[in-house]
């Protein structure tokens, strides 16, 4: 299992709907990054699609990422049949062994039936590329829910990317999501986190922080995922607080990254 970091390692930077940056980063930032770190690995997601380019600019990423032996890992969003299509060329063009995707997106919410026919009819070319598609847990869908869009499909191609967090959107913990998922998971994202009662003490509120400052005990997950021998990557993801700047906000995420991977790279060597 392999280190690395993401285009949500970097949200900021790369920015969000009424914050973007004045020079937004591009995945040559990120390879940039990843290679002042001295990793191997990067994942590019969902906020920067790279189905919005042409062909030539991704063969030149391609090109870039060989160059600095760089592993380049591809993801998105809003699982449609076409959708899916598009990116399972995409991750054919950069030698992909996974897929990462999110189910969901804007406007879109599919049943379970809709997902594994959209994952059905996928998988003819998901096996003639090699490739297994990594679903996200994300929070709308229960850990038995996935698994069973996994076992009504094909387990041999359809895995999980297990986020650290995102299933307590769905009411559940840690410890029982790593239990069910683990098995089935490829990919990892390491997301650190504290959960701390709101100022009036009416709910909690969860938010984050870098890699070893928080409650997930991230030894034990990488333990729990490793042994069961499908996991290619741990990415890292952060959730960082904006400052009332954004210039201190970017400042702020690039300073977390810095120290996240710094820890993570004591438990990987």
């Amino acid at each position: 299992m392999e280190l690395g970091i993401s285009t949500y390692t970097y949200t900021w930077a790369f920015g969000i709907p009424g914050s973007i940056p004045l020079k937004p980063w591009r995945v040559d930032d990120l390879m940039e990054q990843a290679t002042r770190f001295g990793l191997k690995r990067i994942q590019v997601a969902d906020n920067f699609p790279l189905s919005a380019l042409p062909i030539n600019e991704l063969e030149l990423l391609r090109t870039e990422a060989y160059r600095r032996q760089l592993t380049m890992e591809v993801g998105s969003k809003l699982m449609t049949e076409e959708n899916l299509r598009d990116y399972i060329a995409i991750a054919g063009l950069f030698d992909c062994t996974f897929l990462r995707f999110v189910i969901d997106g804007p406007g879109y919410e599919p049943e379970i039936p809709e997902i594994i026919s959209v994952i059905r009819k996928a998988l003819p070319e998901l096996r003639k590329n090699k490739l297994v598609l990594a679903l996200e847990n994300h929070d709308r869908l229960k850990t038995d829910e996935f698994i069973e869009l996994i076992e009504k499909t094909d387990p041999d191609w359809v895995g999980i990317c297990l986020d650290s967090v995102n299933s307590m959107g769905a009411a559940e913990g840690i410890r029982e999501v790593v239990s069910s998922l683990a098995p089935y998971t490829v990919n990892l994202h390491i997301k650190d986190f504290i959960i701390r009662r709101a100022s009036h003490k009416m709910g909690f509120l969860i938010e984050g922080v870098p890699a070893g400052k928080g409650m997930l005990n991230i030894k034990w997950l990488i333990d729990q995922v490793k042994q069961r021998g499908k996991c290619v990557s741990a990415i890292l993801e952060l959730w960082t607080p904006p400052e009332k700047e954004l210039e201190d906000t970017l400042i702020k995420e690039s300073q977390w990254a810095d120290e996240s991977i710094q820890y993570l790279r004591n438990i990987f060597t």
